[in-house]
């Protein structure tokens, strides 16, 4: 057997992701000096993210393993909990928590958002051949490879998948044919150096106001779409009822089952309809993706109800709910981290940091040119850099109400992603000397 984490069944480590997010928020309530001081330094969301990803290198847990099945073979096995989180929380929390969105604040907030994300993508593309050229003069042999197994061809899935998302990281792997049985190794790269840089981001919003500072940025918009939001809701406050917390669930969960079916429909659609979005080296093939159509719809309806009196079940505590079902998430997606990767394939780990690094210099120059606000670093770049699984976090844990700006950014990486990462591969293959 390979890697079988102590516990595989779900319902245990459901309820261990429970307990460190129950702790970490215990703890961070306690009015103590050392609990005080500790959390100065470490933020709570950073801790939600990072013990499941302690559980997981010590092999408590774990997101997948192999064993052995009746006939002494060995077969793959996965946790569902990212899939529920993903597939069932992330919508709900996003309708919730967009009731009180204010959408002409959020257009408000001017271009920047997009700027950052735009130099985020820009960072992706030209990072992977600098990565390459630069790791080339250590360790040649780690760029090397020919035919399907030249590393040029893995990189291109990680391109996709760091400026688009899954659909397009699926389409890097059809278009540039590199080798399956290698494929395993880039999805490690992916896995570790994105969330290192989540792990970082996060460490960052708690010192986002000294950041902001340093950048000389302007975060007005910002907090002026925060102050309305959290003045709307505190005029509407009330203690809730059984009956407002059945509907809130009820309109969370319902639009999960409209995003799903609507997912589904338009998927269909589209690949029954037309040619194009059945070819794998198209980049409109990414529309076929329902986890895009999910969130689409999910954040549509949200927009929708805003305009409702639906709006009012913000003072019942809607975007607090939203807010439990995102940490929930944020503690399946730390669960994927196994620290004790890092050390596997350092080569292959080296490039993609080197790649990281040139994409977040890239955001740090020019969020000081244009004096982007820290927000619009941290969501542009995952935006790119995870997509819309981890842009509502990030955007969430500066405001709730801010989520659906991160969802927003995200679509507009599924819709560049395919394009991008092409580009990027010419370059990364002309980098490589093939």
């Amino acid at each position: 057997m390979e890697n079988v984490p102590f516990f595989t069944n779900d319902t245990i480590v459901f309820g261990i992701l429970l307990l460190c997010l129950g702790l970490v928020f215990y703890t961070s309530s306690i009015k103590t000096s050392f609990w005080q001081g500790f959390y100065k330094f470490v933020p709570a969301l950073l801790l939600c993210y990072f013990i499941p990803a302690i559980f997981t290198s010590l092999g408590i847990i774990a997101p997948e393993w192999k064993e052995l099945d009746t006939n002494g073979e060995l077969i793959k096995k996965s946790s569902n909990v990212y899939y529920i989180a993903s597939r069932y929380l992330l919508p709900a929390s996003l309708v919730l928590m967009t009731l009180s969105i204010d959408l002409k604040g959020i257009f408000n907030l001017g271009p920047k958002a997009l700027i950052m994300f735009f130099t985020g993508t820009v960072g992706v593309i030209i990072g992977g051949p600098l990565a390459i050229l630069i790791i080339s003069i250590f360790s040649p042999e780690t760029v090397g490879g020919a035919g399907f197994d030249a590393v040029w061809r893995g990189l291109s899935t990680l391109a996709g998948s760091w400026i688009g998302g899954g659909a397009n990281q699926a389409a890097m792997l059809e278009i540039y044919e590199y080798n399956p049985d290698k494929y395993g190794g880039m999805v490690l790269v992916d896995i570790v150096v994105a969330q290192i840089w989540m792990a970082i981001l996060l460490i960052g919003i708690g010192k986002s106001k000294k950041i902001d500072r340093w950048l000389k940025a302007d975060s007005s918009a910002i907090e002026s779409l925060k102050e309305k939001v959290s003045s709307y809701s505190e005029s509407i406050t009330r203690n809730p009822t059984l009956t407002d917390y059945m509907v809130m669930l009820s309109i969370g969960f319902t639009t999960v089952g409209l995003a799903h079916w609507g997912a589904n429909g338009m998927s269909g659609f589209l690949s029954d309809n037309f040619e194009v979005f059945n070819d794998k080296s198209s980049a409109l093939s990414s529309f076929t993706s329902q986890f895009f159509w999910m969130i689409t719809i999910a954040t549509a309806i949200g927009i929708l109800l805003s305009y409702t009196k639906a709006k009012k079940y913000e003072g019942a505590g809607a975007s607090k709910i939203g807010s439990i079902f995102i940490y929930v998430l944020v503690a399946t997606i730390g669960m994927k981290m196994d620290l004790t990767q890092i050390f596997k394939n350092p080569g292959l780990i080296g490039i993609g940091l080197v790649w990281m690094l040139i994409h977040v210099l890239l955001l740090i120059i020019v969020a000081k040119i244009i004096k982007a606000p820290y927000f619009f670093l941290a969501v542009g770049s995952k935006a790119n850099i995870g997509g819309a699984a981890s842009a509502p976090v990030v955007a969430a844990a500066f405001h709730p109400s801010l989520a659906t700006v991160g969802v927003l950014l995200a679509v507009f990486g599924y819709v560049v992603g395919t394009y991008g990462a092409i580009l990027c591969t010419i370059l990364m293959q002309i980098a490589s000397g093939s």
